[in-house]
């Protein structure tokens, strides 16, 4: 071996070793490293427990309690007026509490089958059924049993906790879990299952089991079926989801699957199952419900209110039929009374028919609080539509604020003396021509004087000139939302709206231009003994000169229009008509018209009416010319004058509005106007095209319309009919509830019926495109 060879050899052995070493030194490294990750990950999931055990015993700590007489006491919610007066509670039939005795050992079975299979064995939580329903949750073979929680903690939310979302928090759940042990420390599993059987909602009104089996079959708890047991047990997941009345597929799939869940329980066989299964859902299920009627009877009078006041709950997160709370709410019970009243008797209104509808809104235009609200008259059911807020009905001509004026006082700077022009007007790109409500054309005449009479052409050029987008983001700003491609000409003298819209938005022009969204709860306590209190944020819809012009010239509309209708001493008060008429291939009198409106407002008080047929194609439903298109203003005018005059409100204030530093007052054609202080805007002069003798040059409070009112009639038509002036003979009826000059004859101005071509119209309009 040479020398060279030797050294290799001694050097691949020398690496060999190191090699060797390395290898060995290796093996503990690699344990050492999982050992200390081992002991990382059980410090921090000992960590994580403490953590997790300190923050559950925090929010333990400051759980609300849980008294004996809470779990024995229902949920249902309770609807209070403006003084805290009960006027409405959820649950249409007298709660029955049911004896622990009285609760078959069946229905024990069959519920806990259901809800909670483990109930007897757990401690009030139960941890594997939560790894349980998660699993069951992704596989889908859970037979209905996906959530978490025990009966327990079911029992626990049904006393304590509401299901609003603000309650489905790791703080709630976990105050859920504590509180549910504590239950079970005191009360005995049977004595647990009665509690939650007396108190769960059951559907239609119901509470507890033992009222239910006897809204349902007419029987008490030991004499319904097995069947009829698995419908009971079934309910409480979805009362409304598997009611056997409105949802009998769902019902029998819920009630079947009770039954499985009870055969695989081993509380009944498979063979009973089978033969259960097969039972119709309807079989021996009561067909009428007398008490059920008598408290949606009683409803009545409140029925509008209560549904907008269960539908806002509801956007809120809670559900009023489980979460047993004390909903303080914005009704004035006496103004509501009033209201109803006015619409169901001929006491104050004469109505021509019981099949005549309303809608009717009253807003405290300083806060957006909805004081009062009518969605029909003449009601066989409660609960039903609630026309104060459909916005499928056209406006007609109180339109011409909210889209015209308004507007054009706002973007344009436009005084209430500017000169607007009265002459014949086609609609671009058809042969269809623009009348008004009398057929004539004045030629030039002032904004103020166009409005009180209700004029439509120069409210389409007020329009046009305004533009779409101005159009539409005024609107915007008041609630009323519309895109401004879709607003077309005819949307000048009419948009689909609501009263409860057109009452807030009005509202902006009364209390200098500030919007508030109606809104009808103030305060909401739940179980817990939380309240939180509601109230929307005034946002700035308008100029303060805008809202104070608009208000004056819509005083100028009950002034120099309906004065001999409506109490114009004893306070101030403006407001606005609409007409809605028929095309004039429809088969109807001459002047008859689909929808009436009027929207008023004091400093106190608006009141926004519709009234008109549900079906008005239908042969005799329109409004005819004369006493019946006057219904709204005088369905208005009573209501007003009881909030006014110490009936609905003490401290009402009946005052003029301010003129506000951002206007100037100035003289105009003799008359006090009004215009933006500092803007300037263009003006045409103002040609007079009709005599002299009707546009008084003398200060005066009345217009040409007043002055002609004892020389003219009153014909309201649609947009192609002819005109044929008669004479007025027709009186107003006789109003023993506190209308004015009720002998005197119908005003003749500001009527303004909407003339609208179909290919103009809004598409979700009913008034004239599908006639």
């Amino acid at each position: 071996m040479t020398e060279d060879d030797m050294s290799r050899s001694q050097r691949n052995r020398s690496a060999g070793a190191t090699a060797s070493r390395s290898g060995r030194q290796r093996g503990p490294k690699k344990k050492h490293l999982w050992r200390d990750v081992a002991i990382i990950a059980a410090t921090l999931g000992a960590l994580g427990l403490v953590a997790g055990g300190g923050l559950f015993a925090y929010y333990a700590s400051s759980a609300p309690r849980i008294s004996d007489s809470a779990l024995h006491g229902t949920s249902q919610t309770q609807l209070l007026d403006s003084t805290g007066k009960t006027f409405y509670t959820t649950g249409n039939q007298t709660r029955e509490v049911a004896r622990q005795a009285e609760i078959p050992k069946i229905l024990r079975q069959a519920v806990t089958s259901i809800e909670d299979r483990r109930f007897y064995k757990h401690h009030g939580v139960d941890p594997r059924r939560i790894l349980g329903a998660t699993v069951a949750n992704i596989t889908g073979s859970s037979l209905g049993l996906q959530g978490g929680s025990t009966l327990t903690q079911q029992l626990v939310k049904l006393t304590v906790f509401s299901t609003s979302a603000a309650d489905q928090t790791l703080k709630r759940k976990a105050q859920e879990a504590y509180l549910a042990t504590q239950v079970e420390k005191k009360y005995s599993k049977d004595q647990i299952l009665t509690l939650y059987m007396n108190k769960v909602y059951m559907g239609n009104g119901v509470y507890g089991m033992k009222t239910a089996a006897n809204y349902y079959f007419g029987k008490e708890l030991d004499q319904l079926t097995v069947p009829q047991i698995a419908l009971i047990a079934g309910l409480p997941q979805s009362p409304s989801g598997y009611d056997p009345y409105t949802n009998p597929k769902g019902a029998l799939a819920r009630r079947n699957n009770v039954i499985r869940a009870m055969q695989e329980n081993k509380v009944i066989s498979k063979a009973d199952a089978d033969r259960y299964v097969k039972v119709p859902i309807n079989q021996g299920l009561k067909e009428t419900h007398p008490e059920t009627e008598k408290a949606e009877k009683d409803a009545k009078e409140t029925d509008a209110y209560i549904t907008s006041t269960l539908q806002e709950l509801r956007r809120l997160g809670y559900d009023p039929a489980k979460d047993g709370l004390r909903v303080h709410t914005n009704l004035n019970s006496k103004v509501q009374k009033r209201a109803y009243d006015i619409a169901n008797s001929d006491q104050y209104v004469i109505w021509p028919s019981d099949d005549l509808q309303v809608g009717l809104t009253v807003t405290n235009p300083n806060n957006g609080k909805v004081m009062a609200q009518i969605g029909g008259r003449k009601l066989d059911t409660t609960f039903g539509l609630n026309r104060a807020k459909q916005t499928s009905r056209s406006s007609g001509s109180t339109a011409k604020p909210l889209v015209d004026y308004g507007p054009a006082v706002e973007h344009l700077n436009w005084p209430t003396y500017r000169t607007v022009d009265d002459s014949p007007y086609t609609y671009p790109g058809t042969n269809v021509k623009v009348y008004d409500w009398d057929h004539k054309f004045e030629g030039k005449m002032t904004m103020r004087q166009a409005l009180a009479e209700s004029r439509n052409i120069p409210a389409i050029k007020t329009f046009v000139d305004v533009g779409n987008q101005n159009a539409a983001g005024f609107l915007d700003k008041l609630g009323i939302k519309v895109k401004a491609s879709d607003l077309v000409t005819s949307n000048a003298i009419g948009i689909d709206v609501s009263s409860e819209q057109e009452a807030a938005a009005y509202s902006a022009f009364g209390n200098g231009g500030t919007y508030y969204k109606p809104y009808y709860i103030s305060s909401v306590e739940e179980q817990s003994g939380d309240i939180k209190k509601f109230s929307p944020e005034g946002k700035e819809a308008m100029k303060s000169s805008t809202a104070f012009m608009l208000t004056n010239m819509m005083e100028s509309v009950i002034t120099d229009s309906y004065a001999k209708m409506v109490d114009t001493n004893a306070y101030s008060q403006a407001g606005k008509t609409g007409v809605t008429g028929y095309a004039d291939d429809a088969d109807v009198p001459d002047g008859a018209a689909s929808d009436t409106w009027f929207t008023g407002l004091t400093k106190s008080a608006t009141i926004s009416v519709w009234t008109g047929y549900d079906e008005p194609n239908t042969p005799g439903h329109y409004l005819a010319k004369g006493s019946d298109q006057y219904l709204a203003l005088k369905t208005y005018g009573a209501l007003m004058d009881y909030i006014m005059q110490g009936g609905g409100l003490s401290d009402a204030d009946g005052s003029d509005w301010t003129v506000p530093e951002t206007v100037k007052q100035v003289t105009k054609y003799g008359k006090t106007e009004y215009e933006v202080r500092g803007a300037s805007f263009k003006n045409p002069p103002l040609h007079k095209t009709f005599p002299s003798s009707e546009f008084s040059s003398s200060a005066t409070s009345s217009s040409s319309a007043a002055l002609r009112s004892s020389s003219t009639t009153s014909v309201l038509r649609s947009s192609s009919s002819q005109p044929q002036p008669q004479p007025n003979n027709q009186q107003e009826p006789t109003n023993p509830g506190g209308q004015n000059n009720n002998n005197q004859q119908a005003p003749q101005r500001g009527q303004g019926t909407q003339t609208t071509p179909p290919s103009q119209h809004p598409q979700s309009s009913d008034s004239q495109q599908s006639r």
